[in-house]
């Protein structure tokens, strides 16, 4: 298996309460309240370790309150590359309603110094290397800047990585100017990063085309429950999940991204490789939390997903 290092440059603490519907400006009473370390990039590593991948993980983390992170790195047996800085690192809170829908509230995360965003340049140069690929994942934290993400990710590939970027907004227009490997931008974050409409299949595939003139050779766009496209230099496929209960969305592009990894590391087929990917997406919207917890259950799955090329009719 591969040896992959994910970035999360601005994790969280996710605090997920359920509850049957949720009604602004009255009193709510959750069902159950979970906490977990999360973060793109970490919810990614999760899903690679599930699927037998060695994982580094890496970013910014808060000093004043590393034990929930730390203790995952140790369960999940993360190598650990996280530069520690000042204050805590944020808290998200997410609410789970019975009908699946999933209301965010993102806090912005700690303040990371000059000083810190060195530190983990300068531990890359000798962690890096190895490596077969970095996945650099989720929003930036305050004190880094887009241009910054776009030296980090050029620095990435300067040390001879796959580079698969998700992140949104003025983040990913800044990380497209380094020509990433992968990028996993859903409609709407494309459209805004290209500034051009993206809703049509043709729309994607001219869009794709730009950036594989600029070094991008994946780009996969997920439509949520409609499913999934991915446009690359061979192929153009389209896969459909099978129906299922949502429990919470939290984490389906995570799982997304880590099994696009999985089969274009492993060498597998691409219909294969996105096959599976969705299925492993759709399992992450019936539970909540991160990773691969019914083997048995992926496999059902997989065998509902319907995958066809984008040149049919």
């Amino acid at each position: 298996m591969a040896r992959i290092l994910t970035l999360t440059l601005n994790p969280a603490l996710d605090l997920t309460l359920r509850l049957a519907n949720l009604e602004p400006g009255a009193v709510n009473r959750s069902e159950t309240m979970l906490t977990h370390a999360a973060g793109k990039g970490v919810n990614v590593a999760q899903v690679l370790a599930d699927l037998g991948h060695q994982v580094t993980v890496g970013g910014f983390l808060g000093e004043d309150n590393p034990q929930a992170f730390e203790a995952l790195i140790a369960r999940r047996g993360f190598a650990d590359a996280f530069i520690r800085v000042p204050g805590e690192t944020r808290s998200n809170i997410k609410i789970a309603e019975q009908d699946g829908r999933v209301t965010d509230i993102n806090a912005p995360g700690p303040m990371v110094s000059e000083q810190a965003q060195q530190a983990l340049f300068d531990q890359l140069a000798w962690i890096a290397p190895g490596h077969d690929a970095v996945v650099v994942a989720g929003s930036l934290p305050r004190g880094v800047s887009p241009e910054w993400l776009q030296a980090l990710l050029e620095h990435l590939k300067s040390l001879g990585l796959k580079v698969a970027l998700d992140t949104s907004g003025e983040a990913l227009r800044a990380g497209l100017k380094a020509g990433p490997w992968l990028i996993k931008p859903n409609t709407e974050e494309l459209a805004e990063a290209l500034d051009c409409p993206t809703d049509s299949v043709a729309q994607q595939a001219q869009a794709a085309q730009r950036l594989q003139l600029q070094g991008v050779q994946h780009v996969v766009v997920s439509h949520g429950a409609d499913g999934v496209n991915w446009f690359s230099p061979s192929a153009a496929l389209q896969a459909t999940p099978p129906k299922v209960t949502v429990a919470s969305t939290v984490g389906a592009g995570d799982s997304l991204l880590a099994g696009m990894l999985h089969g274009l590391l492993s060498f597998e087929a691409p219909e294969q490789t996105l096959r599976r990917a969705t299925a492993i997406a759709a399992m992450a919207v019936t539970q909540i939390g991160f990773g691969i917890s019914d083997d048995a259950q992926l496999a059902r799955l997989e065998s509902g997903v319907h995958v066809r090329t984008l040149t049919e009719q």
